[in-house]
């Protein structure tokens, strides 16, 4: 899968090479993200990122190991992934909330790291002996979090910090060419590194682009000749079916196309995804991997790095193409998968989330779904399984809402529907955009624009392919295009917006269907009770209120639709928007029962038998991302 040294310098030293990097220096952006000074959220997502700082997010450096003692920071604890995947989520969290006590708390941690750069430029935690044999993929990570922190705190020092570990790095894959974890995931170096290219123009970075390509593991010729159409059945574990690799690998050569200008390269997130939800993908819109790719049964569970993962995927593919589908896709995952795997108060989580998940208990080993995952891996708490998660959860949720809006050449796309405004600078006037909003449980928002003084700018804003139709100022919009206004604003203008769709039933594998509405997809409502798990006295960590949950259905599910007829009832978005407790909408359809045997917590994929053994019966149904036990894929019986 790589390339000798040798090969790679033959490749730089090529004049053709020298030309095409003079003379095609990378690609704009279709969108050009927008940073926390400029993106502030509101209403139920302001409340949502409220509650993730007073969750794990806003407290892991008080208490957990991995992060208060991490050797990032001169510590003795982990000195490798979960500080960076943390900062990567805690930082801009910090900013977006405008917390004085979080920001101080982000700077100890950067300052820290920034400080403990050596001369040389290399800034990761490991003795200069060791460094061969040290996975880059960390440097990565790290290296995109300081670019976070830039854009945020505008911290003067960060340019330099990025630019003398990239010259280290350059120089260290001379002789220790990338492996593990960084070879694949060298496409997520490219952030970085055009970050830093965007702002010295150096040559060379685009070099070390290629190199990376070169070095790194090769999705195009992998997805050429899938070999993991099937999940292997022995549970072996690999990192070419690995579920995150797969969830950030979705936008690899999107990002290396800004430099390849080739449009092959853009596309082959659809023919990658194509066969991702084909053969793996759930009624969610993302793809099984527990922890690797696991088949299409709703019994199969999905890691929650790569929902996160493949949220940022999308986010980047916005950025690269403005294809609405991405927005659509981004919009789905983060109002379904997201906060299904999360607790309503987001103390804890899940490592795998199940479409169909009825009970989260403790598994003997060897009875587990998973198939290389502990039998604790679905359960509620601080890191079940793995403490990967623990760390990397952090970043959906601010960098969705840093997804709401973003700038075109010409003014502001409203890519993303969620409570939010915009503030920033078109034509050297100050601009600002409200959108209130209850989306994705209502169907309606307004827009005002706010100017100093008339102002030419153009607004679009995103028309989902899901709808039916849509109005925008009374005018009827094209669904899946975005919806252009082109004019001089004056202060005070407003844009109405409704978007028009009904409950659908799609189909799933083995004659299975799944109810969704528009961005939310709908489970059966499972009524829970949550048990804390009780360690001993001697436990320190997995303590209240970051503690280890199971959760027990406390009433039936094993049921079949028996009509097509939904029936809704809203409600106002409450303290915590996704919580079973207080749903923001509720539905109600007619089932009966029907025989679908469960063991060991888990219920089969499908049911021993499909005829009613009850009368037909009305039960409520939730938002995917409001339950924490449901049943979503089912059978349909004709009466």
């Amino acid at each position: 899968m790589q390339i000798s040294v040798h090969s790679i310098a033959r490749v730089l030293k090529d004049k053709r090479w020298d030309n095409k990097m003079k003379t095609k220096p990378i690609a704009e952006l279709t969108f050009q993200p927008l940073t926390t000074n400029e993106i502030k959220p509101k209403g139920w997502l302001l409340r949502q990122l409220q509650i993730q700082a007073e969750g794990l997010s806003g407290n892991l450096d008080k208490f957990w190991p991995d992060i208060k003692d991490s050797k990032w920071i001169g510590g003795d604890k982990e000195g490798w992934e979960r500080v960076p995947y943390w900062l990567d989520g805690f930082i801009p969290l910090a900013y977006l909330l405008d917390d004085e006590d979080m920001k101080a708390r982000a700077k100890k941690y950067m300052d820290a790291i920034i400080d403990g750069q050596e001369e040389d430029g290399w800034i990761c935690p490991c003795p200069k002996e060791k460094r061969g044999q040290y996975d880059m993929w960390a440097l990565f990570l790290l290296l995109k979090v300081l670019v976070v922190y830039h854009d945020c705190s505008k911290d003067e020092r960060v340019e330099e910090v990025v630019h003398r570990a990239m010259v280290n790095f350059d120089k260290h894959i001379d002789q220790f060419t990338i492996f593990d974890w960084a070879s694949t995931r060298w496409f997520e170096m490219l952030i970085p590194l055009y970050w830093l290219y965007e702002r010295k123009q150096e040559e060379w970075l685009l070099q070390l682009a290629v190199k990376l390509k070169a070095q790194g593991f090769d999705y195009a010729s992998l997805y050429e000749d899938w070999p993991y159409e099937k999940p292997n059945s022995s549970g072996h574990w690999s990192q070419m079916s690995h579920v995150v690799n797969q969830a950030m690998a979705v936008k690899s050569l999107a990002l290396f196309s800004r430099i390849s200008k080739q449009e092959t390269d853009q596309q082959f997130a659809d023919k990658m995804l194509e066969q991702l939800l084909t053969f793996h993908g759930t009624a969610t819109g993302i793809f099984t991997g527990d922890e690797c790719l696991s088949g299409n049964s709703p019994t199969q569970g999905t890691e929650l790095c790569a929902v996160a993962e493949f949220m940022y995927s999308l986010e980047n593919l916005i950025q690269v193409t403005g294809d609405v589908k991405w927005s659509d896709q981004l919009e789905y995952i983060a109002y379904n998968a997201l906060p299904a795997a999360i607790s309503p108060d987001m103390w804890s989580h899940q490592y795998d989330q199940m479409v169909n998940q009825v009970e989260c208990s403790r598994i003997e080993e060897g009875k587990q779904p998973f198939r290389t995952n502990n039998g604790e891996a679905h359960i509620f708490g601080l890191e079940p399984h793995f403490g990967c998660c623990t760390a990397n959860f952090n970043q959906a949720w601010p960098k969705f809402a840093l997804s709401t809006f973003m700038k075109t050449k010409k003014g502001i796309a409203c890519t993303a529907f969620a409570p939010a405004e915009v503030e920033t600078t078109i034509n050297d006037q100050k601009v600002k955009i409200d959108l209130e909003t209850d989306y994705p449980f209502r169907n309606t928002m307004q827009f005002t624009v706010q100017v100093e003084r008339p102002c030419a700018f153009d607004i679009d804003i995103r028309v989902p392919a899901f709808c039916s139709s849509a109005t925008i100022n009374g005018k009827q919009a094209k669904s899946g295009e975005y919806y252009h206004i082109s004019k001089v604003w004056t202060d005070g203008e407003t844009i109405d917006v409704i978007l028009y769709y009904e409950s659908e039933f799609i189909n799933r594998p083995e004659e299975m269907i799944a109810v969704r509405r528009g961005p939310l997809l709908l489970s059966i409502a499972i009524e829970e009770e949550w048990n804390k798990i009780d360690y001993g006295e001697n436990e320190t960590l997995r303590v209240y209120p970051h503690c280890d949950y199971e959760v027990t259905p406390v009433s039936p599910w094993n049921y079949a639709y028996v009509d097509k007829e939904i029936d809704f009832q809203f409600h106002q978005v409450a303290d915590m928007p996704f919580n079973p407790a207080e749903p923001p909408l509720e539905a109600s359809a007619k089932v009966v029962e029907i025989d679908w045997p469960q063991k060991d917590g888990v219920v089969t994929r499908t049911p021993a038998g499909r005829k009613p053994m009850s009368e037909v019966k009305q039960v409520k149904l939730l938002p995917y991302g409001c339950t924490n036990l449901r049943m979503t894929e089912m059978p349909f019986i004709k009466l």
